[in-house]
């Protein structure tokens, strides 16, 4: 079995309180029935919290209190349960995120997903190109795998603009440019689910004018590499899992339109406000990811759009 991952991955740690953007608020965290068993047998105040803080449906899920906080995230923004239990008690979600899993015939990939901050600033702010970490033997020859392994080889040629690289990419994968302008696709991601009200507040912007990009352009020289770890990053998390062609393309389309997308809420974050930095840039990535990525709905609403546009 193949266990494949980002050379970065194993540079991440969670930030903890710090994190602007804690994943223990507004997310409902379902509970898995091993662990779920164990908080049973746990005793005292915390034991008694358990019992009446996880609701038991038809998914078991941790019920959100006040301003969406998880019911053990305390005070200091530190999770009560790793405090008083340890980090090896919590339930999977909560020990894996932002980790995601890919299984696939003879290989499990494995990487960091972009709705994390701290995810983000290692990710956006690795210069050198994606090199995937392969450990192990056996797996299956894959066609896809074969082709995403040759776009992430692609995408380190930086003699070639980023632009031309992301459209060789398209090709290599059947996939053409959208006809949308960026407007009208602002416009489809506001028929969408939307978990955040600032999500809403830049689209709309978004769908009122179009940035000034010279002015932008300049003041991202030199930092272009941010767009392509965020574009190698949708390369490796999606393609992997096409089903067909049509959704191939589809996959591939969708990191142009998200690297494109980051691109034009930036130029619109500098022309509102006179600056963007490197923080302004993991925050517009983390939106994306989480308002797109990590809803099922949206992102197969994303696809369908782009495979039968």
């Amino acid at each position: 079995m193949l266990q494949v991952f980002p050379d970065y991955y194993k540079d991440f740690h969670c930030i903890a309180g710090e994190c602007r953007h804690n994943c223990c608020i507004g997310w409902e965290i379902d509970v898995d029935e091993e662990t779920l068993a164990f908080y049973d047998t746990v005793d005292g105040e915390l034991g008694e919290r358990m019992r009446r803080c996880i609701d038991r449906g038809d998914t078991p899920h941790f019920a959100l209190g006040a301003d969406e906080r998880c019911p053990f995230l305390n005070e200091q923004n530190l999770c009560d349960i790793i405090t008083e239990l340890g980090q090896k008690h919590l339930c999977q979600i909560c020990a894996d995120h932002p980790r995601f899993r890919c299984e696939l015939p003879g290989r499990i990939e494995t990487g960091l997903g972009l709705c994390c901050e701290a995810a983000g600033r290692l990710i956006l702010g690795k210069y050198d190109p994606l090199r995937l970490v392969v450990v192990g033997d056996g797996g299956e020859e894959d066609e896809t795998i074969a082709l995403r392994d040759e776009i992430l080889a692609l995408l380190a040629r930086r003699e070639l603009p980023l632009a031309k690289r992301m459209g060789e990419a398209l090709r290599l994968c059947g996939g053409g440019e959208s006809e949308k302008t960026m407007q009208e696709w602002a416009e489809f991601l506001l028929t969408l689910e939307r978990l955040e009200e600032d999500w809403t507040d830049v689209l709309s912007a978004l769908t009122k004018k179009t940035p000034d990009f010279v002015a932008f352009d300049a003041v991202m020289r030199g930092r272009e590499t941010e767009y392509e770890q965020f574009f190698a990053y949708l390369i490796y998390r999606h393609l992997a899992n096409a089903a067909d062609e049509v959704d191939l393309a589809a996959r591939c389309s969708f990191a142009v339109l998200g690297t494109e997308l980051l691109y034009a809420l930036g130029a619109l974050h500098y022309e509102r406000t006179g600056t963007f930095t490197f923080d302004d840039q993991v925050e517009l990535a983390r939106r994306i990811s989480a308002e797109i990525e990590y809803s099922d709905d949206n992102l197969e609403a994303v696809l369908d759009e782009l495979a039968f546009a």
